[in-house]
């Protein structure tokens, strides 16, 4: 899972902005932000540079908790 939407409320992007940023469709972003879908690393790092956030902040673990 992917903490896109969290951060691009947080920092007050659009996701049509961030998708001319990556060169990506629109709708591929809005699949990214809805964890329909999720990016290649090297997506993930270039979405990080972009929000200037350590990669690790980009991720939530679903790792279940005991």
């Amino acid at each position: 899972m992917n903490r896109i939407k969290e951060i691009l409320k947080l920092k007050g992007i659009k996701q049509k902005w961030l998708s001319q940023q990556l060169g990506k469709s629109y709708n591929m972003i809005n699949s990214y932000v809805q964890n329909r879908r999720q990016p290649s690393i090297e997506d993930l790092y270039k979405i990080a540079e972009i929000f200037e956030v350590d990669v690790k902040e980009m991720l939530v673990s679903n790792k279940i908790k005991e």
